[in-house]
């Protein structure tokens, strides 16, 4: 198992990793969620899927994907979009309520966001814990590699329980919502004390 941060900048040292994690979400949001979203030729994205971003992978030798999460600056700005939270509060996105947060959405470098979020669903249970695990330290690794201290989420409610399994430093940043049947929230993660 191996875990891959990408960008656009290194994307072509790692042939096909990026389209596989691409297909890898479409299959666990569209095809599992049934969410709406954007796809072509197999592939999930979203206007968050810029030269900005990092894409973080935790896959095997052959490059099959286990499990994914984007990193975006909360600095971000592409046409009349900036990321996803904020933009939802915004009310851009008709999909997610605008009264997420408590208080206004942040954009400061040092604070970036992490959205879609998957461990692909065939993933062994015997395997999905270090699957997470290597995805948290995956996301803190590169969080830190781009001087994110802090990392903005909009995750399923039971994150108290995530964080405390995985060592983070985590707090509420706005109401537990129903988005599609799941209880969400966004949770604002502390990247200070962790050593991952």
């Amino acid at each position: 198992m191996q875990t891959t941060t990408l960008s656009f900048g290194n994307m072509h040292n790692h042939g096909a990793l990026f389209t596989n994690l691409l297909r890898a979400r479409r299959q666990s949001f569209i095809v599992q969620n049934k969410w709406a979203l954007p796809e072509a030729d197999g592939m999930e994205y979203d206007q968050y899927d810029t030269p900005a971003s990092r894409w973080v992978a935790v896959h095997d030798d052959l490059g099959r994907i286990l499990a994914g999460i984007r990193l975006t600056p909360t600095t971000a700005r592409c046409g009349i979009y900036t990321y996803m939270i904020r933009d939802a509060q915004r009310g851009l996105l008709d999909s997610i309520p605008d009264n997420l947060l408590y208080k206004e959405a942040p954009v400061a470098p040092q604070i970036w966001e992490t959205s879609r979020v998957f461990v692909a669903h065939d993933v062994p249970a015997s395997v999905r814990r270090r699957v997470h695990s290597d995805l948290v330290a995956g996301m803190c690794r590169a969080a830190r590699e781009v001087g994110a201290a802090q990392l903005l989420g909009l995750i399923p409610a039971i994150w108290a329980r995530f964080a405390r399994i995985h060592g983070l430093e985590a707090e509420a940043a706005g109401p537990v919502m129903d988005i599609d049947g799941i209880e969400n929230q966004c949770v604002m993660f502390h990247l200070g004390g962790n050593l991952h």
